[in-house]
């Protein structure tokens, strides 16, 4: 039987972005739902009832949730094409320690820029390069977070990239002037034609985020 695959999905969504990778890398076709989170489908509400949030990956029928799991599971089901996790098991360790410290970090301090004003933002800002920093660091000189190869840290990663002109623009600073490896690996990825054909343009997410600021009573 043929494998069923839907995703729910929200087409700015870093952690969505994660899973169309996953897919893509993979080579696995699936039928894409866009949700509106504002008034979400019934689909939603019934696959994801503790949460209530996208990604959602149905496989026959199965929900799975959770961005970094979802992408886990796509490489444990596929496991014979183009591995996302390295086989060693302390590499494997090492890959889900990053990348959980990119889930835990760096969505909240983006989010503080563009939603908060005066001291706040500052200090949004502060902790912004303090993490990227960190990040910079255990990438070090290699050209991915895993090696030699494009990998799971690398893809719970780089959907912040498209979200950068925003964060940029609303928080009155130079990504690459503070973390210039950051960009350069960036822009390696997005050699990547998985990677360039999922992320969607960064004017259209920063009008995206133009208009929650307008929202939230911030223009």
């Amino acid at each position: 039987m043929a494998d069923e695959l839907v995703l729910l999905d929200f087409w700015p969504s870093m952690f969505g972005m994660r899973v169309r990778i996953a897919l893509a890398e993979k080579g696995i076709e699936y039928e894409y739902k866009e949700e509106d989170l504002r008034n979400k489908s019934p689909l939603l509400l019934e696959m994801n009832p503790i949460h209530k949030k996208i990604p959602v990956l149905i496989h026959n029928g199965k929900p799975v949730c959770e961005s970094l799991i979802i992408v886990q599971y796509i490489d444990e089901v596929w496991r014979d094409r183009s591995p996302l996790l390295p086989t060693d098991p302390y590499q494997r360790a090492h890959a889900r320690f990053w990348a959980d410290y990119v889930d835990k970090k760096v969505y909240e301090v983006s989010r503080k820029i563009w939603t908060t004003k005066g001291e706040e933002k500052e200090a949004g800002k502060k902790e912004f390069f303090e993490i990227f920093k960190t990040l910079e660091g255990e990438l070090g000189d290699k050209p991915y977070f895993g090696g030699e190869t494009f990998g799971f840290v690398d893809l719970s990663l780089i959907p912040f990239y498209s979200w950068f002109h925003a964060i940029e623009t609303f928080g009155e600073f130079n990504i690459e002037a503070e973390c210039p490896k950051i960009v350069a690996w960036a822009k390696r990825c997005l050699q990547i034609e998985t990677v360039a054909k999922t992320l969607p343009d960064q004017k259209k997410v920063y009008e995206f985020v133009g208009q929650m600021r307008k929202r939230f009573g911030l223009e």
